[in-house]
């Protein structure tokens, strides 16, 4: 039991520590894209989220913060992941191959005036990348989250948010704790928009 004590505050104190540096070296980055989300929706786009795997989740958890609500009761805020529609996915992976998921589905959907947010911890998952050239296609803002340098994603993206860890693990968790960010200050510009007199919530506390 010793050993495991020893590997959990470890594990914590890593992830604590790739947030921190987080904090240093992305608030900016982190901030635009809340900034071009709340412009997006307010023009009466959406915002169109996708990634592989744990990413995938983490798309889908972004919409679910947005369409259902983060902190507090407000109106429904357009919203979609690419990756849950299990027809589509396998149908397009089998007819145009895998790397064709997430693009055909912008082709099919997307909109100049949508943002897309592209979740990839490497930046360079092939099917992410080539929706990317999709959305460029299209005329969309594009939104990265990312880890390691970048990688290929950085270049093809307007606004690139870049965990510094090479750790797939602590990557993923701070792409949680970016996807709260998000949510809270969309969420915060929503609720001030319906009542301008009041006070603006982030995080469900009041500003």
């Amino acid at each position: 039991m010793i050993e495991y004590a020893a590997h959990i505050a470890r594990e914590i104190q890593e992830s604590i520590s790739v947030k921190m540096e987080l904090g240093r070296a992305a608030t900016e980055q982190i901030a635009e894209a809340a900034a071009a989300i709340i412009a997006c929706l307010r023009a009466g786009g959406k915002l169109i989220a996708f990634g592989n795997g744990g990413s995938a989740s983490d798309a889908q958890h972004m919409v679910a913060e947005l369409v259902g609500r983060y902190a507090v009761k407000r109106q429904a805020l357009a919203a979609i992941a690419l990756t849950t529609n299990s027809s589509s996915l396998t149908a397009i992976a089998n007819d145009f191959g895998f790397e064709e998921i997430f693009a055909r589905q912008l082709e099919a959907l997307a909109k100049p005036k949508d943002v897309v947010l592209a979740i990839s911890t490497s930046g360079n998952s092939p099917n992410v990348l080539r929706a990317l050239e999709t959305a460029k296609a299209i005329g969309l803002k594009k939104i990265a989250l990312t880890g390691n340098d970048g990688g290929r994603l950085r270049d093809l993206v307007d606004i690139c948010l870049i965990v510094p860890s090479t750790a797939t693990p602590r990557i993923q968790e701070a792409h949680t704790l970016v996807i709260h960010i998000l949510s809270g200050i969309v969420e915060s510009a929503f609720v001030h928009d319906a009542h301008p007199g009041g006070q603006i919530l982030i995080g469900g506390k009041a500003r």
